[in-house]
């Protein structure tokens, strides 16, 4: 019986550290496939002896959640703002940075749309709602249905940084958006419709949509890299101060070769 009780004890031992490391990951719907590639990993080496807790909901909850201490890391595709960052040490917390990939963000249509390119003033006129007709651009006499991400994600706030910004003002998307929660999701609609025009993150541009240079210049690793494309960024791990333990193993291993690798093959450029 003795025995017994000690095997017992024994197997609820490794239950309990066999992920004692339990590492919380939240935010950013951008960055988050490449997490969801790097969880795979620790879970196909249980020895590690860590979890990943993982969660999107957009940068301003990664953001949110860091502030909160509800997170170990807070997954951004933009930089926190100056108010987020006051937050943060307002409750004892130091956000620190950690670029591990950067991103470009891609204007995309339906492949049946005959439009092939695009200028950013153009996007402007069409996001503020100034040019609402296909023909306006070269295409056919059709509405443009405009299709937009929701206002709580980086990939609209660098969005409207980047592309609705004029004399010092950032412009708001106009009323009349479809604003959506997620790339898949404004991916999903643009491909089902023909006059529709989104703006996803590098990594959802499938053939199922139509990439539309900007300014003259293609979304890609090159052009991302020297600064051609007018539409870039970073993409972000943030904690609370320097990292530690499991999460300080979790980041390492994202900017390791093999982390890096994963970021590459999700369509993401890596810094490394």
């Amino acid at each position: 019986m003795k025995k017994l009780l000690a095997l017992v004890a024994v197997f609820a031992l490794m239950a309990s550290t066999a992920y004692a490391g339990k590492v919380e990951v939240k935010g950013s719907t951008t960055v988050l496939p490449l997490m969801q590639l790097v969880d795979d990993h620790f879970k196909a080496n249980p020895d590690l002896g860590i979890q990943i807790s993982l969660s999107g909901g957009g940068s301003s909850n990664g953001a949110k959640a860091l502030i909160d201490g509800t997170t170990d890391i807070g997954m951004m595709s933009r930089d926190m703002k100056d108010k987020e960052i006051k937050a943060a040490k307002s409750n004892g917390r130091e956000p620190m940075q950690h670029v591990v990939a950067y991103d470009c963000i891609v204007p995309v249509v339906h492949p049946d749309n005959p439009v092939s390119a695009i200028t950013k003033e153009q996007l402007f006129k069409i996001y503020t709602g100034e040019l609402t007709n296909w023909s306006e651009l070269g295409g056919q006499d059709e509405e443009i249905v405009v299709v937009s991400r929701d206002t709580s994600s980086g990939t609209y706030d660098c969005w409207k940084s980047k592309i609705m910004k004029r004399d010092g003002k950032k412009h708001k998307v106009f009323p009349g958006a479809s604003l959506l929660a997620s790339n898949g999701a404004v991916a999903q609609a643009v491909s089902k419709n023909v006059q529709a025009i989104g703006y996803v993150g590098l990594a959802y541009v499938n053939s199922e949509l139509k990439a539309l240079p900007v300014d003259g210049v293609a979304a890609g690793v090159k052009s991302a890299m020297d600064g051609s494309y007018p539409i870039s960024r970073g993409l972000n791990l943030y904690t609370a101060g320097q990292p530690t333990g499991d999460t300080k193993t979790v980041i390492d291993f994202v900017m390791s070769p093999a982390g890096q690798k994963m970021a590459a093959d999700e369509g993401f450029i890596p810094i490394k």
